[in-house]
């Protein structure tokens, strides 16, 4: 056999071996062909078009949830009027609303970890615009508050578009976008507002209720541009669509993937109810429920407290029953049956400005001390400003009051969104979220009857309650065991 022959019959054999390795590491598994991860791929992608696109419809979706929590109170006068109810009779409204909230938010949480964040999202969305529609032709309480429920029902599902925008931005940018996100329930806070103030005295409650529907309706043709997790994806095993996302986002960043494929495990068991109480997860778990339940509690508490120091007139007041019986006679003897003025209205609108007005210090305060200390800062500084209220002020004082505390406690709850949304695996990030804003509406339960019950009768005695829940809170945050700044969100426990 010549020598040519000879290299030619061992580069034949040679090439064959490769072909049965290249074989049997395809039957395997074990190619030599690089793979990355979603959290190696959205990482390297980057911050692009798509991101503001995601932003964009999912920020609306905030405003659309504003505006149905939000609602209540400002139609709470005019139900007040129509059905001749009393302090409790308005209070129990919004804890129905909650209650329909509290009983569906674990719900959604374990079915979209189970069956993906887009379906739930949508599914709440339609839920929630067609019993809110619903709610403006109730005839009587019974039907307001029983449809108000199911309403809140739906609303819970919103807190997945939170998990979406988590899942898909980068690491270094979340800390900035997610703060920035509170403009959007600030806008639906304050187009819920100027509905009252342009339609309630000339249509009626019932119209205002119908006219908030509209952007429901809008938002759903624009669901249809966010694609589903790719994170839940791959825990899924549908690994396949969650390549397909992640090349739609890197066309759309005009960016590239990382080479070679992505590649990761499937996750079998995901949304288990033990994963939030394993030994990594109960210290943190606990605490945080506390810490929606405060949080909760001291949103609605603010908002409702300005509603009704509004509405009543209890400015500079110690004993609100005798300050009704001199400046408010009841119509019936049952009820206050008094309307929002346009300068209560006026109140409101800058109340609810302070909402976004300190988003550069909430970025500067979730990017120097991190999530934990942030909190902790921010519920010490909501405790004392419950209190400042009640010092006898003027209307311009007063207004002043509300928004620096309406600011502190908005920074408080999207710094706690922000905390939950990355400290849990993808397998049971839902599944944390919604049980976290279920406990959270027991605090929206319980605020309205604080809030609305107590302040006839002191101002003091109905603020000190969200003053030493926000204090209490701060204690919890400081006992929090993981600090998520700069950390990658894990895939599994």
């Amino acid at each position: 056999m010549t020598e040519g022959a000879k290299i030619e019959r061992v580069s034949a054999i040679y090439l064959q071996e490769v072909e049965l390795t290249h074989r049997r590491n395809e039957r395997t598994g074990n190619s030599a062909e690089p793979t990355f991860t979603v959290e190696e791929a959205v990482e390297h992608v980057g911050f692009g078009r798509f991101h503001l696109l995601l932003f964009v419809i999912l920020g609306s979706a905030n405003i659309v949830e504003a505006m149905e929590i939000m609602l209540l109170a400002v139609i709470s006068p005019e139900i007040r009027c129509e059905w001749h109810l009393e302090d409790w009779q308005v209070a129990l409204v919004s804890t129905m609303v909650f209650l329909g909230f509290m009983a569906c938010g674990v719900l959604s949480g374990y079915v979209a970890d189970q069956h993906g964040r887009r379906k739930v999202l949508v599914g709440g969305f339609v839920w929630s615009a067609y019993f809110s529609i619903l709610t403006s032709f109730a005839p009587s309480y019974p039907w307001f508050i029983f449809l108000r429920s199911l309403v809140g029902c739906g609303v819970a599902a919103g807190s997945q578009g939170y998990v979406l925008k988590t899942e898909f931005i980068p690491s270094k940018y979340r800390a900035i976008l997610l703060p920035v996100a509170a403009i959007f329930w600030m806008l639906g806070s304050v187009l819920i507002i100027f509905l009252g103030m342009l339609v309630v005295p000339t249509l009626g409650w019932r119209w205002m209720i119908r006219l908030s529907v509209v952007p429901s309706i809008f938002l759903l043709f624009l669901f249809r541009f966010i694609p589903e997790s790719a994170r839940f994806d791959v825990s899924a095993g549908n690994i396949a669509a969650a390549a397909d996302t992640l090349r739609r986002i890197a066309r759309m960043n005009n960016a590239s993937l990382p080479p070679g494929r992505l590649a990761e495990s499937m996750a079998k068991k995901r949304g288990r109810w033990k994963d939030l109480l394993t030994s990594t997860f109960r210290t943190t778990s606990l605490l945080l429920w506390y810490s929606w339940f405060v949080a909760s509690l001291a949103y609605y508490g603010s908002v409702l407290s300005s509603s009704e120091l509004l509405e009543k007139n209890l400015l500079c007041v110690t004993d609100g029953e005798h300050a009704h019986e001199v400046k408010r006679p009841p119509e019936d003897g049952r009820c206050y049956c008094i309307p929002f003025a346009q300068g209560d209205y006026h109140t409101l609108l800058i109340s609810c400005l302070g909402e976004v007005s300190l988003i550069p210090v909430n970025i500067l305060l979730l990017n120097v001390l991190g999530r934990r200390r942030s909190l902790l800062l921010l519920q010490l500084t909501s405790a004392i400003f419950f209190l400042l209220p009640s010092i006898c002020t003027n209307s311009s004082g007063f207004t002043l009051l509300f928004f620096l505390l309406r600011s502190v406690v908005s920074m408080n709850f999207t710094v706690v969104y922000i905390y939950t949304a990355e400290v849990y695996p993808t397998v049971s990030r839902s599944l944390g979220m919604g049980t976290c804003t279920s406990v959270s509406r027991l605090g929206g339960m319980i605020a309205p009857f604080i809030a609305q019950v107590l302040m006839s009768h002191s101002v003091i005695l109905a603020l000190s309650p969200f003053s030493v829940a926000c204090a209490l809170c701060a204690v919890a945050s400081f006992l929090l065991p993981i600090e998520t700044k700069g950390r990658a969100l894990l895939q599994i426990s």
